[in-house]
């Protein structure tokens, strides 16, 4: 009798877990396109393996709005943020050669890595890099490396400014400066660039072709998506921007062919066509879940069947429909992707898209639906359609009462002369204030598309729009005075959910 029971216990799993035994492609290609056609985006793709094998593949729409070229699954795409499974699998590969250990202080191999606090500096592990727990707030410091020349280096040194915002090990707080750390821990222990590493250790042995690390090498290719934004309601194509300088945080291209294997590799726990990439202990520790997230009401109320979420090492984990999802997205500016695994069902998928809507969402959701329940809900499109406008009505309701602020028939304190020269900060480094053409004009000096004019409002504050960065809302330029009169500060407020331009603190040289 006992062996009888322990036979069933061995088979029970695949008997609760039955995979889906064929994939409706009429289904899913007939519902993806009905929601596809009612948002206003030009183009997805989108990638479905089961086991080791690819059983989904399309391109929908075309890679620059208002242009003929049509997505398919080769057309590559920025995918941002899920560049981190990528890394985290760099140090995988060191951890199972024994040059390294997830415990290790990351001093031990950047022995200048420095933070604000110094116990923190001394006792920051390599997990707790890639755990998005070392106290910071989510998006810190972007604004030192975002289309900035500072090298990789040179945003790590700079990261010591930035003051924590929750204790060590004490809350999640989504950190690329970290991730590119990590990153930069594989080049000092291997003596092979970051980028190196990913390619012949990680892309070509799972033929990724079409993959690489950096826009100087994606916009030699054909078949490329463009990026874009919404703008006076019209997609407009916005440039790509270059992240080299935290390529470990976000920097791969590619499509969703290439990301499908990537996700065999997953789903195999370190395996692929025969070939062991890394072992199966490291793959079940980056699936561990390592810090604990809050569920938003929002999300309680949307996915009511989500109990729990967290992070793990490079991927978020969290339960839908009773299945454990190990996902990640990624967000760059004009593109944002999904990458979906759910091992109980040995099934995952990818979605890429060319632009700034939540659209990806509601394919994800489709898609969820179906791999997990059997049905696509058509509910998600109607439903996210309908919170984009919410959203967009709340966004013109915030822009008045920011409008509403305003004093009229104030003026300047100065003339303008005494508002121009050069403003430095720790966290970032200088910004200028000038006059041209009779106003005076304001430039972030490592950042080339942070300028604008800055418009009187009222007292010592200006208003600007970055022109270049059509992403960014406008906002206010303030200027304070010293018990003397005499202007020494710069306060730089552009309120969006990205960039927290009041850590700056820049004061004047």
């Amino acid at each position: 009798m006992k062996k009888i029971l322990l036979s069933l216990l061995a088979i029970l799993p695949f008997v609760v877990f039955a995979q889906i035994d064929t994939l409706d492609a009429d289904l899913l290609n007939v519902e993806l396109q009905k929601s596809f056609d009612a948002w206003n985006v030009p183009g997805f793709a989108v990638a479905i393996v089961q086991g080791d094998q690819i059983v989904y593949e399309k391109g929908f729409g075309v890679l620059n709005a208002g242009k003929k070229e049509k997505v398919n699954q080769y057309t590559n795409f920025a995918i941002a943020s899920n560049t981190k499974a990528f890394t985290a699998a760099a140090l995988a590969i060191l951890v199972d050669q024994g040059q390294i250990s997830w415990e290790d202080k990351v001093i031990d191999y950047i022995p200048w890595f420095q933070l604000y606090d110094p116990f923190v500096t001394n006792q920051m592990t390599i997990r707790d890099l890639l755990c998005h727990r070392t106290g910071l707030k989510t998006f810190s410091g972007d604004l030192i490396w975002y289309a900035s020349d500072h090298s990789r280096e040179e945003v790590i040194r700079r990261a010591r400014y930035l003051e924590p915002k929750y204790g060590f090990r004490e809350k999640f707080g989504y950190s690329n400066i970290m991730y590119l750390t990590a990153g930069q821990i594989v080049e000092y222990v291997t003596d092979t660039t970051w980028d190196d590493f990913l390619k012949y250790r990680i892309f070509e042995p799972l033929e990724m072709t079409r993959t690489n690390t950096s826009i100087s090498i994606n916009q030699n290719l054909d078949n490329v998506a463009e990026c874009h934004a919404f703008v006076d309601n019209q997609n407009i194509v916005i440039p790509y921007i270059n992240w080299d300088n935290i390529a470990p945080a976000g920097s791969i291209n590619s499509n969703v062919h290439d990301v499908a294997q990537w996700l065999i590799l997953q789903l195999n726990k370190g395996e692929y066509n025969g070939k062991r990439i890394f072992s199966e202990q490291v793959a079940n520790e980056m699936w561990k879940a390592n810090t604990v997230q809050d569920i938003s009401a929002f999300s309680r109320a949307v996915y009511p069947s989500t109990h729990l979420k967290a992070y793990a090492l490079g991927w978020g984990l969290y339960d839908y429909n009773s299945y454990l999802i190990v996902t990640h997205n990624g967000g760059y500016d004009g593109m944002i992707s999904q990458t979906v695994l759910i091992p109980e069902l040995d099934l995952g998928f990818v979605v890429l898209t060319n632009n700034l809507s939540m659209f990806y969402t509601v394919a994800l959701n489709q898609i969820l639906d179906y791999l997990t329940k059997g049905e696509m809900d058509s509910k998600w499109s109607n439903y996210f359609l309908r919170l984009e406008e919410l959203i967009a009505n709340y966004d013109k309701e915030e822009q008045q009462t920011w409008e509403d602020t305003r004093i009229l028939d104030t003026k300047p304190s100065h003339n303008l002369n005494d508002y121009t020269g050069v403003y430095q900060s720790d966290v970032y480094g200088d910004v200028e204030v000038k006059i041209k053409s009779n106003k005076l004009y304001i430039q972030m000096l490592h950042t080339s598309i942070y300028h604008g004019k800055l418009e009187h409002w009222h007292y010592d504050t200006f208003s600007v729009k970055f022109e270049d960065a059509p992403s960014l809302p406008s906002g206010t330029v303030s200027f304070v005075d010293d018990k003397y009169g005499t202007i020494t500060e710069m306060k730089i407020d552009i309120p969006n959910p990205d960039f927290d331009f009041t850590e700056l603190k820049l004061y004047k040289k």
